[in-house]
């Protein structure tokens, strides 16, 4: 059974091979899905995430559970990364019109992830003001948390994709295609996956003018950095497989020692990729 929404600015389609059992889990993963959104959206001024970047400098925030676990995984990634993997560059994509103005850009400064403080669980302050972005995690996490309901509800094996971050459970063997960054709508298979979760990372589908800056930013030196190629990731959880991406696409580094920390490997596709 293989069901699609338009959910987390993009598509998830979750497949089962269970078709008797599938469909009150699949709809409940969904629902998973659109909670995890709810809480870190950037795009909903209402969102756990939007009263982290208005008040955390100000005042200790409760957040969900999800919420903390996104931004300690994101803590720890952005501390073996070297400072590669950084989502507190949400305000450079607000200033390029790349996401909504929710916040008031007239701060002297910004913080990153590392200025985000835990002073109990699920309680959180910063000493600087924040504007976090979540986007190139809470993905990969929503995946995850899709596929535990699933489990959760004895569907044996099936796969849930978010715009490209996938992850297969179960039995099930699934070929995996990524696509010709110098063709996007060509397919290139890679190989096959049992159990495991792999994410992408590109620019070939960004929609915007000749003069549009990139949506993905260099937290060294906040630049928006531009890429032909493609660079892909497996881990074993989606969460770790989407946020890495970013490391090694602003990197260019598909060796980068972060990658053995979480048991990862990359795969960069050039822009020059034969099918």
């Amino acid at each position: 059974m293989i069901r699609c929404k338009p959910l987390l600015g993009s598509f998830v389609e979750i497949s089962t091979e269970d078709v008797e059992h599938s469909l009150h889990a699949i709809e409940m993963a969904f629902t998973t899905i659109e909670q995890a959104q709810s809480i870190m959206g950037f795009h909903d001024p209402d969102s756990e995430l939007s009263q982290i970047n208005a008040r955390s400098y100000l005042e200790p925030i409760h957040i969900h559970s999800w919420t903390d676990e996104v931004l300690a995984i994101a803590k720890e990634i952005h501390i073996k990364s070297q400072g590669i993997f950084n989502c507190g560059v949400g305000h450079r994509l607000v200033e390029a019109g790349l996401l909504p103005r929710h916040i008031n850009l007239n701060a002297p400064s910004f913080g990153g992830i590392q200025d985000l403080e835990f002073i109990e669980p699920n309680l959180v302050q910063s000493q600087l003001p924040l504007c976090l972005d979540l986007g190139g995690i809470a993905k990969g996490y929503a995946v995850n948390k899709a596929v535990e309901i699933l489990l959760a509800n004895n569907i044996q094996s099936g796969s849930v994709n978010v715009g490209g971050d996938m992850r297969v459970f179960g039995n099930l063997t699934q070929d995996i295609q990524i696509r010709n960054p110098s063709k996007p709508h060509e397919l290139i298979q890679i190989g096959k996956m049992k159990v495991g979760a792999i994410a992408t990372s590109s620019l070939y589908f960004a929609k915007r003018d000749a003069d549009a800056k990139s949506y993905i930013v260099n937290p060294l030196n906040h630049e928006h950095i531009e890429f032909s190629e493609s660079y892909s990731v497996i881990a074993s959880e989606c969460v770790y497989a989407d946020a890495l991406t970013k490391v090694v696409s602003i990197s260019g580094n598909t060796q980068h020692p972060c990658l053995s920390h979480f048991s990862a490997q990359a795969i960069k596709i050039p822009h020059t990729a034969i099918p």
